[in-house]
């Protein structure tokens, strides 16, 4: 039963793959867009990505032993990042690009080493 959920669990490792690219979108998005529009595009944006990855694990039928407190931890340290992220570069970095881009990839980091991370447990 274990060994079958252990090959089974690789779409976790796509899933977070594609939240870690989202974040490279998202993120500049949100320190270097202002207004209405900025705001509709980013909702309108991230509504898609978290809907998509939420139907699609959803859909899966297996997960491995210890699945929720490693994706629980994960999802806190995303989290706790993004908003500090956030609030330095509305408060220090207003409209840095230099930030933007170094932010996105901090905050695609924690998803993509818990990304490489699955991948080895999977196989």
């Amino acid at each position: 039963m274990e060994r079958a959920a252990r090959l089974r669990s690789g779409w976790y490792a796509r899933y977070l793959w594609t939240y870690a690219a989202g974040q490279l979108v998202l993120v500049p998005i949100a320190l270097l867009w202002h207004g209405t529009v900025a705001a509709t595009v980013f909702a309108l944006v991230n509504t898609c990505l978290v809907t998509g990855l939420t139907v699609y694990a959803a859909r899966q039928r297996s997960v491995r032993r210890g699945f929720g407190a490693r994706h629980g931890a994960l999802m806190a340290c995303w989290g706790v990042l993004y908003s500090a992220v956030l609030l330095l570069g509305n408060l220090a970095f207003a409209d840095s690009r230099v930030f933007a881009a170094v932010a996105a990839v901090a905050c695609a980091l924690p998803l993509a080493v818990g990304a490489w991370l699955e991948t080895r447990r999977s196989s």
